[in-house]
């Protein structure tokens, strides 16, 4: 028993207790601990804000490009609805058709497809012109999914390097109090491990947000080819009717 009492007591033999809590833990780490903790916390905040902005964004999507398919197939005319979504929309979907329906305004009124090479080339200029706002569209709905997919694979690693420094730090001590109690042990092992479990705190949310929301935006970016595959086809079929 008192062989217990003087390993609680400290290395130093005072009385003091050693502080288990998770800022007690935080406050007696190494400054490089503590530095891996912090850029963990860091991590796992952006990697939760970043979570909720893109699953909030893709639901939004969703229903406003749900909102754009049902009013396109109701059978009103390409050019009222042109009008209506105006030159710069602001989902996905109808800056694709908007941008489509610019490039056939601009030809057809030049007189760029009265030839059946001219329609062919306008055809394909349509085309271009949905891939690249396609591609332009995509690239800001994927913007900072990288982020996670790095938290996701790195920040556990960076944790273990914590628990690694803390660990050498623990030696360290038994080998200047020539010391092998637990109380000599015990802070280093705890702070190490704690660093280790921040660090799959900030990993596991990421990667496994990061899997789940790079399928809804290919899914989604699979949705605007199907969409732009059956606009061409509607505009290719009113140029062969201007024949």
């Amino acid at each position: 028993m008192e062989a217990l009492a003087q390993a609680a007591a400290g290395p130093l033999g005072g009385t003091g207790t050693m502080d288990l809590s998770v800022l007690g833990l935080f406050m007696q780490a190494d400054w490089v601990v503590k530095a891996v903790m912090i850029a963990l916390l860091l991590a796992s905040f952006w990697s939760w804000a970043i979570i909720f902005e893109k699953a909030m964004k893709l639901r939004s999507l969703k229903r406003r490009g749900q909102a754009f398919e049902d009013t396109f197939w109701s059978g009103v005319s390409l050019e009222d609805l042109y009008d209506r979504v105006g030159a710069k929309p602001d989902d996905p979907m109808s800056n694709v058709f908007a941008a489509a329906m610019r490039e056939w305004r601009r030809s057809v009124s030049k007189g760029l497809a009265a030839s059946a090479g001219a329609r062919g080339a306008l055809r394909q200029r349509i085309e271009q012109v949905m891939s690249v706002t396609i591609q332009r569209e995509m690239d800001a709905i994927e913007k900072r999914l990288g982020f996670l997919a790095t938290v996701g694979a790195n920040a556990t690693f960076v944790g273990l390097f914590g628990t690694v420094w803390g660990i050498m730090n623990s030696f360290a001590h038994i080998a200047q109090s020539k010391n092998t109690s637990l109380a000599v042990v015990a802070p280093g092992i705890s702070e190490a491990l704690f660093a280790t479990a921040i660090g799959l705190v900030a990993a596991i949310p990421a990667a496994g947000a990061y899997n789940i929301l790079s399928g809804q935006v290919q899914r989604y970016g699979q949705q605007l080819e199907s969409f732009a595959g059956e606009f061409i086809t509607i505009l290719s079929r009113q140029l062969e009717e201007q024949v």
